[in-house]
């Protein structure tokens, strides 16, 4: 079955035609700039090198057009026809409390997917528009949704409640939900697998650490506890994200620098995070890297900075857990910053936790990190969400 895995944002479309019985990747590509001057596609097919075309693209649907012509196309393409593609598996970011699983969709769950705009303003209203453009150009194709909050409803409600008046959840369901669910899904089953376990039979601590990042507790094969909450700001420090912040920070700034507090929401998802703690220097752990290794303190600090938050909500899962057996990094850092997975690990010595550092030299592969006499194995997972989101396609529509 050939599942084509659609990742919709407001002006983006990231795709993926995945062979679901060898799980080969046949293409994958990114269609940027939909609905702005200079939209373009950039294809790739599978052992070939990329392929960038300026094409115009007025919405999403002429997106979806130009995605099937790429996958289609004689020199360039990897299908024949249209009626190659059996499915359609789309990321959607937020599924409230609606739904706990993947779902085949139909009026009914697009429905339901536009009652959460509002917890998601930025992504779901996207996703939406990718669902419908994939309906007009695919009709009779069946989709898939995928939610990044899946995952995370099992957690009980000590870890999603906030401390507000009751009321706000009852109203306007204000919890936590956590995301990157789908990642959190792979890798702590992969982890599991890679040890010869059953998922049900440990405790893992799973570090998704890229620029958005987040830390999840999973236990017995559930989702316990997630570091993100209502929306992605939650949690680590990011990127650009802040993280957790006291909230009254945002009336204080908004009062001294005269601002509104959508204004002041917006710096702490856009300018915040190591981008804003480093004093602008990047959002990239690369080139921070690069400064601290020149002697720039704020770039020393910032990674230190970021270092002890990651090892305090391990520290907090294993209490949550009441232990821990694994600890599996992934993401861009936490797949391939050597640097970054040795600092935290040594804030968690004291648990029994080590790294070979000639394994730890390793980036973008899956590795045991630590020894074979250590009580937690310490191990890297390199992430596919792609890959997640076509096995739940498949599970749900052959």
């Amino acid at each position: 079955m050939n599942v084509l895995v659609i990742n919709c944002g407001s002006s983006s479309l990231k795709y993926q035609l995945i062979e679901s019985d060898k799980e080969t990747v046949l293409a994958k590509g990114l269609c940027e700039r939909i609905g702005i001057d200079g939209s373009c596609i950039t294809h790739q097919p599978a052992g070939k090198d990329k392929i960038k075309t300026e094409l115009p693209m007025k919405d999403h649907k002429d997106a979806v057009k130009i995605v099937i012509d790429k996958l289609t196309d004689k020199e360039v393409g990897v299908i024949d026809s249209l009626d190659e593609i059996d499915a359609v598996g789309h990321r959607v970011v937020h599924g409230g409390e609606k739904f706990a699983s993947s779902v085949v969709i139909d009026d009914k769950v697009l429905e339901a997917i536009k009652e959460c705009n509002d917890l998601a303003p930025l992504h779901n209203p996207a996703n939406i528009i990718g669902i419908n453009a994939c309906k007009q150009v695919m009709p009779g194709v069946p989709m898939v949704a995928v939610f990044d909050t899946a995952f995370h409803q099992t957690m009980p409600k000590k870890a999603y409640l906030y401390g507000l008046p009751y009321e706000y959840y009852d109203k306007y369901k204000v919890r936590r939900y956590g995301f990157h669910g789908t990642s959190h899904d792979y890798v702590s089953e992969r982890a599991a697998q890679i040890l010869g376990k059953d998922r049900k039979d440990l405790k893992i601590i799973v570090c998704h650490l890229g620029n958005g990042a987040s830390i999840s507790a999973v236990k017995n094969g559930e989702s316990v506890d997630t570091s993100m909450g209502l929306t992605p700001l939650e949690g680590l420090i990011m990127g650009t994200r802040s993280g957790d912040i006291d909230p009254a920070i945002v009336s204080f700034i908004a009062a001294k620098e005269n601002l509104t507090a959508e204004e002041v929401i917006n710096i702490c998802n856009k300018k915040s995070g190591i981008y804003g703690l480093s004093g602008g220097i990047s959002s990239d752990f690369r080139d921070l890297g690069a400064a601290a290794d020149e002697g720039n303190q704020k770039a020393i600090d910032t990674l230190e900075a970021y270092a002890y938050k990651v090892a305090k909500y391990v520290g907090s899962y294993v209490v949550a857990m009441g232990g821990v057996d694994v600890i599996a990094f992934t993401a861009g850092v936490g797949e391939n910053n050597c640097q970054m997975r040795e600092m935290i690990v040594k804030y968690l010595s004291f648990l029994g936790t080590s790294i070979d550092s000639e394994k730890n030299k390793l980036r973008g592969e899956e590795v045991i990190l630590s020894a074979k006499d250590d009580k937690i194995v310490t191990m890297v997972v390199p992430t596919n969400e792609e890959l997640a989101i076509a096995r739940q396609t498949v599970d749900l529509v052959k």
